[in-house]
């Protein structure tokens, strides 16, 4: 795992939980959430810190990452528009062709079963792209 410079030695998961603790109002109890849920989903999910302070959770590639705004939690799930979302979670970053978000909102709650679902296709997404043989190169 990569640590930026910022990190001063300090691990994705300190830096996620250091995040979290700054935050202190609901946008901060809502990351926590949403974090224990996708650790729930995928124990073997990695945490990353990039793009100078985004906390990344990834297996395989990334699964999805977790912004905090004045107003809002946002979860982006990097290859979106390519799982099926049933319950429907996914209500921003609609019109792209890999991303799709989903915004939360102070007082929103999130079903917890259908977000381990797409925690979960995600994964398994990623997991698919590894296991196809690779194209052999013309000579």
């Amino acid at each position: 795992m990569k640590k930026s410079d910022a990190s001063q030695g300090q691990s994705a998961s300190e830096l996620i939980s250091k995040r979290i603790a700054e935050l202190g109002d609901w946008r901060g109890e809502t990351l926590s959430r949403m974090r224990k849920l996708i650790q729930e989903a995928d124990p073997d999910a990695i945490e990353e810190w990039k793009w100078m302070g985004t906390p990344v959770w990834s297996h395989d590639g990334i699964i999805c990452t977790g912004e905090s705004y004045k107003d809002k939690v946002k979860l982006t799930f990097a290859k979106g528009a390519s799982l099926k979302d049933p319950a429907p979670l996914f209500n921003a970053s609609l019109d792209g062709n890999a991303r799709r978000a989903i915004d939360i909102h102070e007082g929103e709650e999130v079903d917890e079963s259908a977000f381990k679902t797409l925690v979960r296709q995600a994964v398994a997404l990623n997991s698919s792209g590894k296991s196809k043989p690779a194209k052999k190169a013309k000579s």
